[in-house]
């Protein structure tokens, strides 16, 4: 399992934030962040929004540094890239 961040570079709410994305699935993004302990509202359609006070634990944990630009070039490449505004494809139910 592989995850990626980026350096808390992001202002809002009176702090600094990270990405914390995967290039394989949002599953494996969703197990990876609750090992960390952020909450499922962090989730932002593509990405954990992490705040900077988290890096180091999220890098302790094993996810890798990577720079802004980056995070979106994995999110293109593995089709998980899911813009602003736009819906979110509905997920198969199981049977």
């Amino acid at each position: 399992m592989t995850v990626y961040i980026d350096p808390p570079a992001w202002p809002g709410h009176g702090r600094m934030w990270s990405h914390l994305v995967s290039d394989v699935s949002f599953d494996e993004l969703h197990t990876f962040a609750e090992t960390l302990g952020l909450p499922r509202r962090a989730f932002d359609g593509d990405h954990y929004d992490t705040p900077a006070h988290r890096y180091a634990d999220a890098v302790a944990a094993g996810a890798v540094e990577i720079s802004s630009r980056e995070v979106v070039r994995l999110l293109r490449g593995s089709g998980l890239r899911r813009p602003k505004g736009r819906p979110r494809r509905p997920q198969p139910r199981s049977s």
